[in-house]
């Protein structure tokens, strides 16, 4: 898959918050992931009450969907979180797992949704994602 991330000079520099204003790929096999939250494969909530941990379990299921279709993170063109109450302190907390997974050179697309509440009371976020591969 060929892949290119774009972020105009008139736009704000988004790429030191973990993710790209456009990603662009050439055809292949498109991926739509399901919202991927802190639930491990028990269905147990993993860093209940700690948004850092919830999300960095989030991204790693979307690292286990992904890669059980022959991806990587890397084919993740589009992200979409949603954030129960967002507050501006999640920010940061949600930027530096994005960095950490994605990195800031070619990073994904990405929309940030404040919600107030998931299909579980104790989900704090969902990730979901499209690819191609």
């Amino acid at each position: 898959m060929a892949r290119e991330t774009i972020n105009p000079k008139k736009l704000f520099n988004s790429t030191q918050y973990g993710f790209s204003q456009i990603a662009i790929s050439t055809p292949g096999k498109l991926v739509f992931i399901s919202g991927q939250v802190a639930w491990n494969e028990n269905l147990q909530i993993v860093g209940e009450n700690n948004l850092e941990t919830q999300t960095q379990k989030a991204i790693e299921n979307l690292k286990i969907a992904i890669e059980s279709v022959g991806g990587t993170l890397e084919n993740i063109m589009m992200l979409r979180i949603y954030k129960v109450d967002y507050q501006p302190e999640d920010g940061p907390i949600i930027n530096s797992i994005l960095k950490k997974n994605f990195g800031t050179i070619n990073p994904p697309a990405s929309t940030w949704v404040s919600v107030k509440g998931l299909a579980n009371e104790g989900f704090m976020i969902e990730i979901e994602a499209q690819a191609v591969i």
